[in-house]
C-alpha cells in the first residue's frame, strides 16, 4: 500500500509541475501619481511592465484592477510595498519605480 501512495503523490507532482503556469494579465484602469501642486497629474492608462516614476513624486493612486509595486529603483528590482487596487501611498521622490 505505501508503495502505490508513493506511485500516486510522484505523479500528483508531476502532474502539478507539467501544468502550465496561468498567464500574468496585464492590470486595466490606471495609476495616477501627483508631484507638486503646479504639475499635472502624471496618469499610466492600462500599465505593463516597469514605469520610472517621474522625478518629484509624491503620490501614487492605484486605480486599476489589480495590486502595484512600488520600488527604490528605475529597474523594478528592490521592492518596497505593494498597492492593493484602489489604495494609494506616498513614493520615493526621487529614482523610484512601479510595476502593475
Amino acid at each position: 500500500m505505501k508503495r502505490v501512495s508513493g506511485v500516486l503523490g510522484g505523479l500528483a507532482s508531476a502532474v502539478l509541475l507539467a501544468s502550465p503556469a496561468p498567464v500574468a494579465q496585464a492590470a486595466t484602469g490606471q495609476v495616477v501619481v501627483f508631484s507638486v501642486e503646479i504639475a499635472p497629474l502624471e496618469t499610466y492608462e492600462n500599465p505593463k511592465g516597469c514605469k520610472a516614476l517621474p522625478d518629484g513624486a509624491h503620490v501614487l493612486s492605484n486605480l486599476t484592477d489589480g495590486p502595484v509595486t512600488i520600488f527604490s529603483d528605475q529597474l523594478c528590482l528592490v521592492p518596497l510595498v505593494t498597492v492593493e487596487a484602489g489604495y494609494g501611498t506616498h513614493v520615493p521622490t526621487f529614482g523610484a519605480a512601479f510595476r502593475a
